[in-house]
């Protein structure tokens, strides 16, 4: 067992610090619910692309602070989400993954997700995941896409087999291959153009 500990540490305290005194605009922040049985290559690279990006990333464990991913790769959360107050973010993302049916069961995520589609903040899903979100009626009049195995559970306007779909405050994503490119459109919709392309130079994308 492999165990990563994704917890926010004292040296991006202090980045967001500067950050905030760089600027009046207050940090962006993103909440990352983590579930047993999560695809661990989506969640790991969204995490580690937007917080690269100057992005506030809160994980949440909805049960247990460890998590242990569908290969074995536990992560080691922030915080549990019955201790998070939703209301307090910008974003959601759902990563994908064998247990994504503990998100969809959990009314606590139902209720984050049509808030926030309520509010038109951005709401984003990759692989099964975006099947949480057609679950909570936010697809019925969206372009969305999935992984492959879950495109009849989806209830959308229309379904395209493109890496990334964005609509509206709606962002999904295919897979663990396309996590990178989901990332960086995540910050590109929270940080500007600019910064996701400076961040894919830097990595080499």
């Amino acid at each position: 067992m492999v165990v990563i500990n994704v917890r926010s540490q004292k040296t991006q305290t202090s980045s967001i610090s500067k950050q905030i005194i760089k600027s009046i605009n207050i940090m962006i922040r993103v909440l990352i619910p983590l579930f047993e049985g999560f695809e661990e290559i989506e969640a790991v690279t969204v995490i580690d692309v937007l917080r690269r990006g100057e992005i506030e990333v809160v994980t949440a464990g909805l049960v247990t602070t460890t998590v242990m991913g569908a290969h074995a790769i536990a992560i080691i959360a922030d915080t549990l989400l019955e201790q998070v107050d939703a209301s307090q973010f910008d974003a959601i993302v759902l990563a994908g993954g064998a247990g994504t049916f503990r998100l969809r069961e959990d009314p606590r995520i139902a209720k984050i997700l049509i808030d926030y589609a309520a509010a038109n903040k951005l709401v984003a899903a990759i692989c099964a995941a975006p099947t949480v979100l057609s679950a909570a009626g936010l697809l019925k009049d969206k372009r969305a896409t999935s992984y492959p195995s879950v495109k009849d559970e989806m209830q959308v306007a229309e379904y395209l087999t493109i890496p990334v779909v964005v609509d509206g405050n709606v962002v999904t994503s295919r897979g663990a291959g396309t996590a990178m490119a989901f990332a960086l459109k995540l910050v590109e919709i929270l940080q500007g153009e600019a910064i996701a392309n400076q961040l894919a130079t830097d990595m080499i994308v």
